[in-house]
């Protein structure tokens, strides 16, 4: 079936191919350098190109800090507020019934974790000790950032980032008793 010759003729493809795949590797790292070179101790390596970052003194937190929420709320539009409840139809009804979260009928004003029959997390429970009702500036500190604002909480959303579109939602849910 095989004969040596066969055999000696796979043996030298096989190792004709690994020698010109060293050979390859060697010819490319001499032409191309990846990762840092071999300098001194301690010194630096210079880089092609540097950003510039200033550091901020509270950063995000600050520029929260700013917000006018009684303007904010005075130019609410309850109808962007409905395109944002988008992002929480998933998990919330307008109708009455709880889905995986409970309802959000007249939750502006309404106590925290008082929907009789559902199952709120034990974080969500200790919270109404914190804020006992859903002010609209509860609100907005809940919404933007859940898991900040309650940590251990079951809802998974991430949060809305911008205060606009925070004081449309509660706007919009303010219409919704």
């Amino acid at each position: 079936m095989f004969n040596t010759m066969t055999v000696t003729k796979a043996a030298g493809a096989l190792i004709g191919a690994l020698l010109f795949l060293m050979l390859a590797n060697w010819a490319a790292g001499s032409l191309y350098h990846v990762g840092a070179t071999h300098h001194g101790e301690g010194e630096e390596i210079a880089q092609a190109y540097s950003i510039p970052v200033e550091e901020a003194a509270g950063g995000e937190e600050a520029a929260e800090e700013q917000i006018d929420f009684a303007a904010l709320m005075a130019s609410a539009d309850a109808a962007a507020g409905e395109k944002e409840f988008g992002k929480c139809r998933a998990c919330h009804k307008l109708d009455g019934t709880d889905g995986v979260g409970p309802h959000l009928n007249g939750v502006v004003g309404r106590e925290v974790a008082a929907i009789a029959g559902f199952s709120y997390s034990p974080a969500m429970v200790e919270h109404k000790a914190e804020a006992p009702a859903w002010t609209p500036e509860a609100l907005q500190e809940f919404l933007t950032n859940p898991k900040a604002d309650v940590p251990g909480t079951k809802m998974s959303f991430a949060g809305l980032r911008d205060p606009q579109a925070r004081a449309n939602l509660i706007a919009y849910l303010e219409s919704n008793p």
